[in-house]
């Protein structure tokens, strides 16, 4: 066990940086394609939120004039800088820090809403970023996600694939990550919604989005 756990922290204090990739991401159709859900991830804010894994900042806009305190953390330090200019650009105040989902800089019930827009295919310990999430969010608070997920049949058999070279060339991403099964089963947390978005081409679709609420008690209430 405590090999595991001396390889787990291994992993997770290497730095994070992906200079290449930070600086074509802008240059990727993202933007129109993932607008609307964009907004849904940003409906109804309030109170304290935190943006896991902020990239350049371009979820930015759509909180922009809610009446939320927005903390991010971003670990990439190129990324980070596109995140900071577009806050200051936006006029946008947010308490960015360069810190992993793995290990949360923040106390136990901190905040009413964790927010991660394609993260999770990025995160080297995706368990370890949840239970950071379900901690650092008060009993009753919500976990919203917009993710990419392994596909079905042929296509995630060629995602298998193609992974290796995909996650070297896109800072880390992964195209088969089994995310949803993994947000659903945790006990911490019961299922408000779930459901696949209709865009993406292969290799990087299906699309998720959801919301999990965090339970009182950590006891499973899917019902």
């Amino acid at each position: 066990m405590a090999d595991r756990s001396a390889r787990a922290s291994s992993r997770t204090d290497r730095e994070i940086s992906h200079p290449a990739f930070a600086a074509v991401y802008d240059l990727l159709p993202n933007a129109l394609l993932l607008r609307s859900h964009r907004e849904w991830l940003a409906r109804d804010l309030s109170g304290r939120v935190l943006e896991i894994g902020a990239g350049d900042g371009a979820m930015f806009p759509y909180v922009a004039g809610e009446n939320v305190e927005y903390h991010a953390i971003e670990p990439d330090p190129h990324m980070r800088r596109r995140a900071v200019e577009a806050a200051r650009d936006g006029d946008f105040a947010v308490d960015i820090r360069g810190a992993r989902a793995e290990s949360l800089p923040y106390p136990d019930g901190s905040f009413d809403l964790v927010i991660a827009s394609l993260v999770f295919c990025t995160i080297e310990d995706p368990d370890a970023a949840l239970e950071e999430a379900a901690r650092v969010l008060k009993p009753g608070g919500e976990f919203r996600f917009l993710e990419h997920v392994r596909a079905g049949g042929w296509r995630g058999r060629g995602q298998d694939l193609l992974d290796p070279l995909w996650t070297r060339a896109a800072g880390g991403c992964h195209l088969n990550r089994e995310t949803v099964p993994r947000f659903v089963s945790h006990d911490a947390f019961a299922l408000e919604e779930v459901e696949r978005v209709r865009f993406g081409v292969f290799p990087v679709t299906p699309f998720v989005r959801g919301t999990l609420t965090r339970t009182g008690s950590g006891a499973r209430l899917l019902g």
